[in-house]
């Protein structure tokens, strides 16, 4: 196999395994999406939470989740191992019923089929706007 075939099979793998996740997660079936999470997956959360590690903290972070967030990815790009989503995520803020919709990017590595590494950013300033949080709202 040719490195130029090497390299279009993983750009197809990254953006196939990212895809199936959010898929998997979406219609609830999360045990068979925590299957394409590498045991040792570092995710890069940031904020005051900082990096967590391990499958175990994944499954937590999706346990926490509000199930009444939608996400509508609106564009992929995958280059090697790495895949790279721009959504669009909607919900209500449980303590005061406000609406929001905000822009999220979140970028993936993907090695032998499964999420290895992961990185997130959520456009916050707009959510607490949206919300009334912010200190302009």
């Amino acid at each position: 196999m040719s490195e130029r075939t090497n390299a279009a099979t993983s750009v197809a793998n990254a953006a196939e395994v990212h895809r199936r996740v959010g898929e998997l997660f979406s219609v609830g079936r999360r045990e068979e999406a925590l299957a394409l999470i590498d045991p040792d997956v570092i995710d890069h959360r940031g904020g005051a939470s900082g990096d967590h590690k391990g499958v175990a903290a994944w499954k937590q972070r999706w346990e926490d989740t509000d199930d009444s967030i939608q996400a509508t990815v609106e564009h992929n790009v995958a280059s090697g191992e790495f895949s790279v989503n721009r959504y669009t995520v909607r919900g209500t803020h449980p303590a005061s019923g406000r609406r929001y919709e905000v822009t999220c990017i979140d970028m993936v590595r993907v090695r032998d089929g499964k999420i290895v590494e992961h990185w997130a950013l959520l456009d916050s300033a707009a959510m607490q706007h949206q919300l009334g949080l912010g200190e302009d709202a």
